[in-house]
C-alpha cells in the first residue's frame, strides 16, 4: 500500500475524521473525536528511520506484543504509549494485513465508545 491508500481507507470506515494537531508532516484519524491512527507523511521533526513511511496505531497491549513478534515492520511507536501504541512500517507488508490492523485499532477505539456513541458503527 501507499499512503494514499492507507489514508483511503481510513477515511472511509464510518465516522472517520482527519485533522493535523502535531504539525504538518502528521495526519491523525479520529472517531468521534479519539485517535485511532497517525499517518506520518515524511520528513519533519518525526523522521526516525531514513524517510521509510508509516503510521502508528493503537491495539491492546497483547495484540502489539504479538505482531512485534511477527513482522520486522511493527515496531514500538515513537512519541506514543509503546504498551498501547505501534508504528507500522506499511510499504513493508501485504496490503490485507495493513487494512485489517486499521481496522482493528478503529474497533478498539469504538468499543470504548460510552454505548449511545458507539451504537452508531454496529
Amino acid at each position: 500500500m501507499n499512503i494514499e491508500e492507507v489514508r483511503a481507507y481510513a477515511l472511509s470506515l464510518p465516522g472517520v475524521t482527519e485533522d493535523q494537531p502535531f504539525g504538518d508532516d502528521i495526519i491523525t484519524f479520529r472517531v468521534e473525536g479519539k485517535i485511532f491512527m497517525c499517518l506520518w507523511m515524511g520528513g519533519g521533526r518525526y523522521d526516525m528511520k531514513d524517510g521509510v513511511t508509516r503510521f502508528a496505531c493503537k491495539l491492546t497491549p497483547e495484540r502489539n506484543e504479538e505482531l512485534r513478534e511477527q513482522y520486522e515492520a511493527i515496531q514500538p511507536a515513537y512519541h506514543w504509549n509503546k504498551r498501547h501504541w505501534s508504528d507500522v512500517y506499511y510499504e513493508q507488508l501485504e496490503p490485507e494485513l495493513v487494512t485489517g490492523w486499521i481496522k482493528e485499532s478503529y474497533q478498539l477505539i469504538v468499543s470504548k465508545l460510552p454505548k449511545t456513541l458507539r451504537s452508531k458503527y454496529q
